[in-house]
């Protein structure tokens, strides 16, 4: 491995870490000690904690590990040591920060801490994504349930979000808190695609190669997307070259870019912003901005 593949690779560790620690500090600080919980399994460890004493971190790693297993399992190698690594950076960050710091809440406010919790959540996440990575939990089951044909991913996301919240308010007795903790979603998923790519659901991608056979054989393998050519003249030189167009998710932009650059690194990219898609491999959706 050349080194600089291997500086690139720490790089990415480093990102990935920053973001989950990142993540443990809005958790911490801001929506447990208002028994916020914004869904998945660190909602869900909130609530343990706030009932039964429990650890929040080590709570994530109970659910995680065995959920991780089910991933490797059922979709493969694609939940590999970076998603482990996220999930026990994320653990271990969450408890550091709770018993060996003793952070205390900068705010009791419920608003604020929904608003500032979600943020630093989101900013933290969206850098965890955009390298490649996961913090485990409900992103593992939405892509089994999605794999598997039983509920698209954003269903599964949105039906363990809302049970999560939701029984938050139950075990707090009181639907402020359930209330709270969808402010807090709505601002970390937002937050989440801004830093990812965006605001955009779909991007379309125009890629300018030579080695357009080379770069279409790995978005096929490691990506499992479609291709599309169009013949292209470089008016320059006048040379004639396949140009790759393809349509991706906004979580899936960055893991193009490194196929991409890792195959031509003088390859000429543009990603634009879709505000509609039909077809295999995409939820129809509307009026998206």
């Amino acid at each position: 491995m050349r080194f600089e593949k291997k500086l690139l690779i720490l790089r990415d560790y480093i990102v990935i870490a920053a973001g989950t620690l990142l993540m443990s500090l809005g958790i911490v600080v801001f929506l447990s000690p208002n028994k916020i919980a914004a869904g998945g399994v660190s909602g869900l460890a909130i609530v343990i904690h706030h009932t039964l004493g429990l650890p929040i971190g080590l709570t994530m790693l109970v659910f995680n590990i065995p959920l991780f297993l089910l991933g490797v399992k059922f979709l493969g190698k694609r939940f590999g040591i970076r998603t482990l690594f996220g999930m026990l950076i994320f653990s271990l960050g969450t408890d550091f920060f709770d018993k060996v710091l003793q952070l205390n809440a900068i705010t009791n406010h419920p608003l604020l801490a929904s608003l500032y919790g979600g943020l630093i959540v989101g900013i933290g996440l969206g850098f965890v994504f955009k390298y490649q990575a996961s913090t485990g939990g409900s992103d593992i089951i939405a892509q089994i349930f999605s794999n598997k044909g039983i509920l698209t991913a954003g269903a599964t996301f949105i039906l363990i979000d809302f049970f999560v919240i939701s029984l938050a308010g139950v075990f707090f007795k009181g639907v402020e808190y359930a209330l709270w903790g969808f402010i807090a979603l709505y601002v970390s998923s937002k937050v989440v695609d801004i830093i990812i790519s965006g605001l955009g659901y779909i991007k379309s991608c125009f890629v300018i190669t030579d080695k357009s056979e080379e770069i279409k054989d790995e978005i096929y393998k490691r990506m499992n997307r479609g291709v599309t050519y169009f013949k292209g003249t470089g008016a320059y030189e006048g040379t004639q070259k396949n140009v790759i167009f393809t349509t991706v998710t906004r979580r899936e932009v960055a893991k193009l870019r490194d196929i991409v650059h890792e195959i031509d690194p003088d390859a000429f990219v543009t990603i634009q912003q879709v505000h509609q898609v039909m077809g295999k491999g995409f939820k129809e959706r509307h009026n998206i901005v």
